[in-house]
């Protein structure tokens, strides 16, 4: 008799923990890289210029990585050359304080790092295809690892000072890659297709997905601002690197039960998907507004519960999507084009934005340009809900 049962191995538990720590690693450097650079002297302008750059170069490097995926077939290789170019950058940037220097390496880091979540959104795809797996029970554990690892580093951060980020950063993504070995290697389920740049270009000459990126674009910009300048924000009322990992922790922790409700309830079918958007649109402007009336750190801390039901219903929604919209054969590519624009232009659009409204006039001036772009989006998903509701015949269960 057997006085312990053996555990069964979960063969996915892999790309779990790749998620948590590659998710853990970004906690590092989204929050407390603004206040990094602040302490070595530079302007919220010029913040915004380096964190600007990240989705500057999302623009080409999404769509190039998603290439080489779609082409090569192996999505693990080419997450492993990313993933390699992203430590020894950033220890490199890391290391200078001149502001020129540090613009130019950024631009090469950036090139190796703003890929990593679509391709690794499209991993996930490729793993679960055909098992009883859905996508938030792999993104939740990158929600874990940014919850807990900035939870447990801010203090660390405190402690050893913010000049030191970059030795912490590094550990954490060396992690990560020697994790990445272990992930799936090849595809299985779908064959490599001759012409797949071609065909990529053809997905942005689909109306509806035109679209649909425009209204995800005016959607993120506003959360780019806040991503930039939070930290910054907190900071000038008051708080401190714990307030900060605080207030991120909160975001992200409650990211968990959303994927889960999200995976047991959502109908992934466009007219539900697109009305979902809908209410998150209004959430996100009653969240622009709260933040631009606030006073205190702690005020941004409990309107930081938002975060999770904007930004994760967004995040999780929005690939689903994306997953929807193009063919099966092109979903690496439309996963990247997904983060190109999610990430890439309004991320580059926020921090300019963001770093201008912030320099010239105040937070709150910058909090209520989000609450008009936010209106403005969701007018435009309420109209393809329309569309959908009144065209069901075009409307089916995502696969």
């Amino acid at each position: 008799m057997l006085l312990f049962k053996k555990r069964e191995y979960d063969p996915y538990l892999q790309l779990k923990l790749f998620n948590l720590f590659m998710f853990g690693s970004w906690s590092l450097l989204n929050p407390f890289l603004p206040i990094y650079f602040q302490n070595i002297g530079f302007t919220n302008l010029q913040i915004g210029l380096l964190m600007s750059m990240g989705p500057m170069i999302s623009i080409v490097a999404n769509p190039f990585w998603g290439y080489w995926s779609d082409r090569t077939q192996n999505t693990r290789l080419i997450l492993l050359i990313m993933l390699t170019g992203n430590i020894i950058l950033s220890q490199i940037y890391f290391q200078l304080s001149d502001f020129v220097l540090i613009l130019i390496v950024m631009i090469i880091f950036y090139s190796f790092q703003t890929a990593l979540n679509p391709l690794t959104s499209s991993l996930i795809f490729q793993t679960i295809q055909g098992t009883p797996y859905s996508f938030g029970t792999f993104r939740l554990w990158g929600s874990l690892g940014f919850a807990i690892i900035i939870l447990i580093a801010s203090p660390v951060i405190q402690w050893l000072g913010v000049e030191n980020l970059g030795y912490l950063y590094g550990v954490f993504v060396l992690i990560t890659l020697l994790l990445g070995f272990k992930l799936p290697k090849k595809r299985k389920q779908i064959s490599a297709k001759k012409g797949i740049g071609k065909d990529m270009f053809s997905l942005l000459t689909q109306p509806v997905f035109i679209l649909f990126l425009i209204f995800v674009v005016l959607l993120s910009i506003p959360n780019a601002m806040n991503s930039t300048f939070i930290a910054v924000f907190i900071t000038e009322l008051g708080g401190s690197e714990v307030s900060i990992g605080w207030s991120w922790f909160i975001a992200a922790i409650i990211e968990i039960p959303i994927f889960l409700l999200l995976d047991r309830y959502l109908q992934t079918s466009a007219r539900i998907m697109f009305g979902l958007m809908v209410v998150v649109g209004l959430l996100y402007t009653l969240r622009w507004i709260l933040m631009a009336i606030s006073t205190a750190p702690i005020h941004i801390m409990f309107i930081q519960v938002f975060h999770s039901f904007t930004f994760g219903i967004t995040m999780y929604t929005v690939t689903q999507l994306c997953n929807y919209l193009v063919p099966k054969h092109l979903r690496t590519s439309g996963q990247a084009l997904n983060g190109l624009f999610m990430a890439g232009i309004s991320g580059m659009v926020g921090g300019l934005l963001g770093g201008q409204l912030f320099d010239h006039f105040n937070a709150p001036t910058m909090y209520f340009t989000g609450v008009g772009l936010s209106i403005v989006a969701t007018i435009g998903f309420l109209g393809l809900w329309i569309w959908f509701t009144t065209h069901r015949d075009l409307d089916r269960e995502a696969e």
